[in-house]
């Protein structure tokens, strides 16, 4: 029995191991993948290492983690260990009090944390960015610390203190010859604890940094939507270099040393010399990489627009690779690129009074942006190159004239199918319904999207997708139950197209955008736009009344306009170009997506519809959506 509970634990432990490691050993892997695919090996290359390096926001994130991480761990450091000593000798009344106070940033959901600093720094008026994230970090830090360090100070003998001062030790002496000596073990684990709490920290930063700061797990977050394997090196080079520390630590004479705490006084007083020395130098070189990587003369810039330095907030992965940095060399500017990942999430930014200069909202939230009055009505006269813009995206319902609004990208809503396993015939006769059709059961992608999936649901019944009628919209909840129940959907994001690039599932509601890449990954995939009609859809640019450098905001816009900036937009996200050159070039003769269905969105379709803003149609369907994935 005893032989066979060996073998069983042996067991349990590799099954163990493998869980925790398997997915390391699998990012290593495709880190050196020849192809964009995240699940398909295409053979060893380093383009995304190189293409890792040549990033400059990854270079840039990758040093304010590193900065934000040292200063938070070092003051937070500080300051728990200071308050646990003090609490120390406090009466237990003021220590539980504080105590309790110090859980609640343990124990609150970290949204409920990110939103209360940020409606703080914005009630303050504080100019959000590398400060506000170090402010939270250190905040957030420091309960952890005290957890770390408390009860190390509770083992203590109470009388140490008096016996030290007794012994002819001055306070201070007493505390860093004495407690803190007792108490390093403690120390060094908060500090452990706060260095990792602060790395990889991804909710609280999002919501509290600004002006282009962002840290490593904000840029993963964006970029994962995404295929970017650059992911993968970036990560892969995180783990080797936390597996050569850990190394060191192991196996470094100097480090058993430290560890073992055989060293004089004279040598400990060294020791620390050097570490604090390293630490000033990593700070410096990051703050010096910073600046240099955002250093030049812009003089021309500020005498010709007010400023040298534009504010552009846009989706993620939603630019092509180098329209940022020629913008930059041509103007003489700083761009300034943050991301988010809904137009909730962009709205909620704008409401609590961010400032931005150039945003890319959708049509329904350019409409509620118009109607809450936070847009600038733009100066036409500034935008010559509207001029380039294709018919099918200009003069939208929602701003007819483009009054707020210069169109970005355009496309529609369709179903990716593997034209090997379902017959283009029954789509064209049964549209959206093919959906139900249970010979493709627990073969299907169904879009995480309560707006699009109600948009299949009313079209496949024959209604609009913007309709308000109760009864149109509970018989399209019922319509989408009985797929949900019958059909074994699989609800997804943008990780649909890697999925359907590798034709894992027969049929995928997809973007046109996203549906172009598939198609071009895939040549066994192909592209269908119901008869019933389909989801229309608008991105814009457009300025907030809010914005501090107008007149660049205008010259960017009028630059993403031109073919160059347009074609290069195009090549890299996949969706089509509102400048009516590129889109005919792509789409034409020898262009990049020439035989591509999905590229060239369909114009003129009297039952495709553009989403309206109706705020209690969104809280009624989301309400209903979320009772459609309760079920599943």
């Amino acid at each position: 029995m005893e032989k066979k509970k060996g073998i069983s634990s042996k067991v349990i432990i590799i099954i163990s191991l493998l869980f925790f490691y398997l997915p390391i050993v699998y990012i290593i892997i495709f880190s050196f993948n020849s192809s964009r695919s995240l699940t398909s090996f295409g053979g060893f290359s380093l383009r995304w290492y190189q293409k890792m390096f040549a990033d400059k926001n990854m270079i840039e994130s990758l040093l304010y983690t590193i900065i934000v991480a040292i200063l938070a761990t070092i003051i937070s450091t500080v300051a728990g260990t200071i308050t646990s000593i003090g609490l120390s000798k406090s009466k237990r009344v003021l220590q539980s009090m504080v105590e309790n106070v110090n859980s609640f940033p343990v124990m609150n959901p970290e949204i409920v944390t990110a939103i209360g600093l940020l409606m703080f720094f914005s009630a303050l008026t504080v100019r959000k960015g590398f400060g506000t994230m170090l402010i939270a970090h250190i905040m957030f830090c420091i309960p952890y610390v005290m957890l770390s360090v408390s009860p190390k100070l509770k083992s203590l003998d109470p009388n140490l203190t008096d016996a030290a001062l007794d012994l002819g030790a001055t306070p201070f002496q007493a505390l860093t010859k004495v407690i803190v000596p007792q108490i390093k073990p403690g120390i060094i684990s908060g500090a452990l604890i706060a260095f990792t709490m602060s790395f990889d920290d991804f909710i609280i930063s999002y919501f509290v940094t600004g002006n282009g700061v962002q840290n490593i797990s904000i840029l993963v977050y964006t970029m994962s939507k995404r295929i970017n394997p650059s992911i993968n090196a970036l990560s892969t080079i995180i783990i080797a270099i936390i597996t050569i520390v850990l190394l060191v630590v192991k196996f470094s004479p100097a480090a058993r040393t430290i560890k073992d705490g055989a060293t004089s006084g004279g040598s400990n007083k060294a020791r620390y010399i050097v570490l604090g020395v390293v630490v000033a130098a990593v700070i410096a070189g990051c703050g010096a990489g910073i600046s240099a990587l955002g250093s030049k003369s812009r003089d021309d810039a500020i005498a010709k627009y007010g400023s040298d330095t534009l504010k552009f907030y846009n989706w993620g992965e939603y630019i092509g690779e180098d329209v940022i940095e020629n913008f930059e060399d041509e103007f003489g500017v700083k761009v300034i690129c943050e991301y988010f990942d809904s137009n909730e999430m962009m709205y909620t930014k704008i409401q609590s009074g961010e400032s931005y200069d150039v945003l890319v909202p959708s049509d329904y939230m350019i409409e509620r942006l118009i109607a809450s009055d936070y847009l600038m009505e733009l100066d036409l006269s500034l935008i010559p190159n509207l001029s380039n813009v294709a018919e099918g995206c200009r003069n939208l319902d929602f701003d007819p004239d483009n009054t707020y609004s210069v169109p970005y990208f355009w496309g529609t809503v369709g179903i990716v199918y593997n034209t090997e396993k379902v017959p283009y015939e029954e789509l064209e006769e049964k549209g959206f319904s093919i959906l139900k059709d249970t010979k493709y059961k627990g073969r299907i992608f169904m879009y995480d999207s309560e707006r699009d999936s109600f948009m299949i649901a009313l079209k496949s019944l024959g209604y609009s997708m913007n309709t308000n009628n109760m009864d149109e919209i509970m018989e399209a909840y019922e319509w989408l139950l009985d797929l949900n129940n019958t059909m074994a959907p699989v609800y997804v994001l943008d990780e649909v197209i890697d999925s359907m690039s590798n034709g894992i599932k027969d049929m995928a509601i997809v973007y046109s955008g996203d549906a172009t890449v598939i198609l071009d990954e895939n040549e066994d995939m192909g592209y269908f736009m119901p008869y019933e009609g389909t989801n229309l859809w608008s991105d814009g640019m457009v300025i907030p009344k809010n914005a501090q450098n107008p007149l660049l905001a205008h010259e960017f816009i009028n630059y993403i306009l031109t073919y160059e900036a347009s074609y290069d937009n195009s090549a890299t996200v996949g969706y089509a170009s509102s400048n009516e050159e590129v889109l005919l070039e792509m789409s034409g003769p020898e262009g990049m997506f020439e035989e591509n269905e999905a590229y060239l969105p369909r114009m003129g379709y009297e039952k495709d519809e553009i989403f309206r803003d109706d705020p209690v149609l969104k809280k009624t369907l989301s309400e209903l959506w979320i009772k459609v994935k309760a079920v599943n």
